[in-house]
């Protein structure tokens, strides 16, 4: 690790970022603009973790606000109040946050307009689905017989008839039915392209990606999406398939979508990307050369990566608050960052001008792989969950959570509100998943420092051996707001060291990256700690230096989007097995190396700072 120098106590702690191309000064000379919040007895100035906070307290208005400023986030409850109806009762601004009542709500499917897609595009149809003229809620309902849904490289011949034909026939339906391929397709679209409004806030997006919403919501899209195939070929058992590119048996294209003659086909996928080509899990646009076995060992690294180092707690997994008001979403999952965005972009055909189908969120539901792809990111939500020690709690009690609600079309054509609160258990949606082994498991990846170490013991010493290059340390040349158009480096104090074994299991430590990116452009940039290179490169993945990435599939906005092509949020990623792994615990700070793969011109890095999520 880079030494870093203990930092005198001040009013007001601050870090220091660089470009690697220009590291000359010692640690920390100068006052950046990023302040780091101290936990317990902070002498800090800045807004605070809340250190007595219970588990899942993601209301504190004074961690978790997305820009920042807890009074932002008050004034934009003033405003919901002043809606009155439903609204209306949310008026002790002094107590719970969850009192606010501001869970994202159906959207007027009335005001649906175009998002505003490239010139270029290749489809610039309207996305918007039906009008409904009577919406019923949801009734959730036990069902005798559950829905089994098989990995789609397994399936026989008997299955897959079956699924052709229940393809078939939904194509086949009139592009006015509701039920039909085409508007199914532009659901998605709909709501992931700004094509409706937040109710009360005409110029904000409704958008269920990068939050807490983008699970739950795909859950149920394919939910319904499924209820319509098995109604269409009369039977209730019929059940999607999943395409299970987290087991090396599943990690290539399922044979079944690569048939032309089948209606399972789609044209617009990567030519290069055809079985039996191996899938990047965390693939950047780039296709190296590489073994396939290194391939499979580096995807089980990252299924590791993001269902257990970087899903401690419900908000690194699921993703980060997004309520009514909210400019932006708060913040990706790790499994919605990665691997559900590579497998978009690996999938979508990188000949056609914006990667369609797959790699763009307008068209991507125009892939019938896309179904078998998101129902692998649902079974991964099913995997996580029945790994916490109480797996059938729900994930956040936060009621702006429980309460956001979406509405979709059944197998009747009938409008259906549903609500989070009542996906959470995919047996009382009436399916579950064919067991299948979890290899990533074993995938805990190891120090590169330790490989190192563990080869040299082996190699005979001299007098003459060379020393290990130390990383350079960093200087104040370049300070934030940065972009990443190449790697920068960074030296970040931590706001506790030396923590207990109790304090470990109560309380994941955090890093924070808050970024701005253009959201229709394609993204991903690696995030390393203490790596010993100036600029780690990709192989460097594979070892624990390597705690995230962030990736943004490109997707667009409403035409009346006031924020325009730019979007803030937030990347976090879990620190305390990283740590623990580098023998770093009882380090003052850390050394981040941010390194751009795609798409870094699109990306500006506001700063950086560490708290703690329970």
């Amino acid at each position: 690790m880079a030494s870093i120098t203990p930092l005198s106590t001040t009013n007001a702690a601050t870090i220091s970022a660089t470009s690697t191309t220009n590291i000359s000064n010692p640690l920390f000379p100068k006052t950046s603009q990023l302040s780091i919040p101290k936990c317990r007895k902070s002498h800090l100035p800045t807004r605070k973790i809340s250190c007595s906070a219970a588990k899942n307290d993601d209301q504190n208005p004074r961690s978790n606000t997305h820009d920042g400023n807890a009074n932002n986030k008050l004034d934009r409850r003033n405003m919901l109040i002043g809606l009155g109806g439903l609204y209306g009762a949310a008026t002790n601004l002094g107590g719970a946050p969850a009192s606010f009542a501001a869970p994202i709500a159906t959207p007027d499917l009335s005001k649906c307009e175009p998002a505003d897609l490239p010139s270029n595009a290749i489809d610039r149809s309207n996305c918007c689905p039906p009008v409904a003229t009577n919406i019923i809620d949801y009734t959730p309902s036990a069902s005798s017989t559950l829905r089994v849904r098989p990995p789609a490289h397994a399936v026989d011949a008997t299955y897959l008839a079956k699924f052709n034909k229940a393809i078939a026939a939904m194509k086949a339906l009139p592009s006015t039915d509701p039920r039909s391929f085409i508007q199914q397709a532009r659901v998605h679209c709909a709501y992931c392209d700004g094509g409706y409004n937040q109710v009360g806030f005409p110029n904000l997006d409704l958008q269920v990606h990068g939050s807490w919403l983008f699970l739950p919501f795909h859950r149920y899209y394919l939910y319904f999406f499924e209820r319509i195939l098995g109604s269409l070929i009369n039977d209730p058992t019929f059940a999607i398939p999943f395409w299970n590119w987290d087991h090396p048996d599943g990690m290539k294209m399922p044979s079944i979508y690569t048939n032309t003659s089948s209606p399972l086909y789609d044209r617009r996928r990567d030519a290069a990307h055809q079985p039996p080509t191996v899938i990047d899990l965390n693939y950047d646009g780039s296709d190296d050369s590489t073994s396939d076995n290194a391939l499979i060992n580096a995807n089980l690294t990252v299924m590791y990566q993001q269902i257990v180092r970087n899903a401690s707690t419900p908000r690194l997994f699921l993703g980060q608050p997004y309520r009514a008001g909210d400019a932006s979403p708060g913040g990706s999952g790790s499994l919605e960052n990665v691997p559900h965005g590579p497998v978009h972009v690996w999938t979508g055909d990188r000949n056609q001008p914006n990667n369609e189908d797959m790699g763009t969120f307008y068209t991507a539901a125009k892939d019938p792989i896309f179904y078998a792809h998101h129902a692998n990111v649902d079974r991964m939500w099913s995997v996580w969950k029945s790994r916490r020690s109480n797996p059938t709690a729900p994930e956040f009690t936060d009621t702006d959570w429980l309460n956001a609600s979406f509405i979709f079309y059944d197998e009747n054509k009938q409008a259906v509100r549903v609500r989070v609160k009542d996906c959470l258990d995919t047996k009382k949606l009436g399916y579950t998943y064919q067991n299948v082994d979890l290899p990533w498991l074993n995938s805990r990846p190891t120090s590169r420092a330790s490989r190192v170490t563990t080869l040299s013991s082996t190699i005979p010493k001299t007098a003459n051996a060379a020393k290990p290059p130390s990383k350079p340390s960093s200087s104040s040349n370049v300070t934030f707001p940065k972009r990443l158009d190449s790697a920068i480096t960074i030296d970040v104090k931590r706001p506790k060291k030396s923590r207990s074994k109790k304090e470990k299991k109560g309380e994941e430590e955090v890093l924070v990256v808050e970024i701005e990116i253009q959201r229709d452009v394609h993204v991903n940039f690696d995030v390393f700690v203490n790596d010993e290179d100036d600029v780690p490169s990709k192989k460097n993945r594979a070892f624990v230096e390597h705690v995230g990435s962030f990736v943004n599939v490109p997707h667009h906005q409403h035409r009346n989007n006031e924020h325009g092509k730019k979007m803030k949020t937030f990347f976090r990623v879990g620190l305390n097995e990283a740590i623990e792994d580098l023998g770093a615990d009882d380090d003052e700070g850390i050394t981040v190396t941010l390194v751009p793969r795609t798409g870094g011109d699109a990306v500006v890095i506001k700063g950086l700072k560490i708290e703690f999520d329970y």
